[in-house]
């Protein structure tokens, strides 16, 4: 039997929330029908390491090798990157304009990819997106959706080409389903919902790792942990440290543990230095690993205000830990009020509220503790869906 050729193409590999999904579903693909391809757009990330040996990965294109090593670039690159550079510079950037410009200026330098592929898979909104459009061949081409993806004015009919001409739509969540059909209407038909897959098994057994001796190692300590990425907008980590603060005031004690790296990282360092909480609340930095982290903490707390599932989420509910999440987009797809977790608005008095009450009410963290041990986390037979629509 011949294989199907797939090409996978993803920013990078650091420890977040979409490419850990990608290494899930890497780790579940039959490789006796289907013969893998990987590009990074850039490298150097944390789950690189756990790339199956069945996965091919492709060499840098020359624009990453030329912004690595700046000594070979040809003139029209140096230009590009003198032009991106600049433009950038004006004004406030979101990450989807500086997405745009730096297809716009630094996209005609990369190569294409000359092979032919059965099917191409954009693993993320913007670059990839971008990079499987406009340089690989494919008879099939999708797009993977892993947020509920924001756009409007200039950003949407910039990027409508793209969608128009992938094949398939896939998001990751009901709710960011539902959210991009308001986005592009007209391409409703062609977007189809397959979850994160979630493997109960290998979180379970990475859990089983020995944790860091410092600081995350005192065993009578009330540990209370947050893994996402340092982000205000998003991740709403303004919430999580406001809501710290007034647990601190309340008299409670206990330590909040940050799992995760971000832009907000300077922010949060000026806010944890200037309220008095370099004793309680810590940044851990990044691991590929979070899940002995996760086994060993009192409670999970989550501030999104926008999450495209909830990927944390899912894996203390696996790790049998209570949750404490506000209330996003897609946070019911996983939350049952009450009995997995407690949801709450996005005000960190209500987050406050709900982590006391979690650590004062013995008999309400048993039951969700038992709760979870029972309720079914995870997913591994969606692979089907996904040879579905690859098919």
């Amino acid at each position: 039997m011949t294989k199907k050729k797939i090409l996978f193409i993803i920013e990078s590999l650091i420890a977040a929330g979409g490419e850990k999904s990608l290494i899930t579903l890497l780790n579940h693909i039959d490789y006796n029908r289907y013969q893998v391809d990987l590009q990074l757009l850039s490298f150097g990330g944390e789950f690189e390491r756990y790339i199956p040996k069945n996965v091919k990965v492709l060499p840098p294109h020359a624009y990453a090798r030329f912004v690595k090593h700046q000594t070979s670039g040809t003139l029209l690159m140096r230009f590009a990157k003198l032009m991106y550079s600049s433009t950038i510079r004006i004004g406030s950037q979101t990450h989807k304009a500086r997405a745009r410009k730096y297809w716009q200026h630094i996209g005609p330098c990369i190569e294409k990819n000359i092979q032919h592929y059965d099917i191409a898979i954009a693993y993320g909104q913007c670059l990839p997106t971008f990079y499987v459009i406009d340089k690989i061949k494919a008879t099939q081409k999708l797009t993977w959706i892993n947020c509920i993806y924001h756009l409007e004015g200039h950003e949407r009919e910039w990027q409508r080409r793209f969608y128009d001409s992938v094949d398939k739509i896939v998001l990751v969540s009901p709710a960011a389903l539902e959210h991009f059909k308001g986005v592009y209407p007209d391409m409703a038909d062609k977007m189809y919902y397959m979850p994160d897959l979630i493997s109960p098994s290998m979180i379970t057994q990475m859990a089983e790792s020995e944790l860091p001796k410092y600081p995350f190692n005192s065993t009578d300590d009330i540990k209370v942990l947050t893994v996402a990425r340092l982000d205000k907008n998003d991740k709403g980590y303004d919430i999580t440290l406001d809501a710290c603060k007034i647990l601190r005031d309340r008299g409670l004690r206990f330590k909040w543990y940050a799992l995760g790296r971000g832009p907000y990282r300077d922010e949060m360092i000026r806010f944890i230095k200037e309220n008095n909480l370099l004793d309680t609340f810590f940044l851990l930095g990044t691991t590929p690993n979070p899940y002995p982290y996760i086994k060993d903490c009192t409670l999970y707390v989550q501030t999104s205000r926008h999450e495209g599932y909830g990927l944390s989420i899912a894996e203390a509910r696996i790790l049998n830990k209570p949750v404490v999440t506000t209330e996003f987009d897609a946070v019911y797809n996983q939350m049952v009020p009450g009995k997995n977790g407690l949801v709450v608005p996005q005000d960190p008095t209500a987050v406050a509220d709900a982590i006391e009450r979690l650590l004062n009410d013995q008999e309400l963290y048993d039951s969700i503790v038992a709760y979870q041990q029972q309720e079914k986390k995870g997913n591994t037979e969606e692979i089907e869906k996904f040879y579905q629509l690859i098919s």
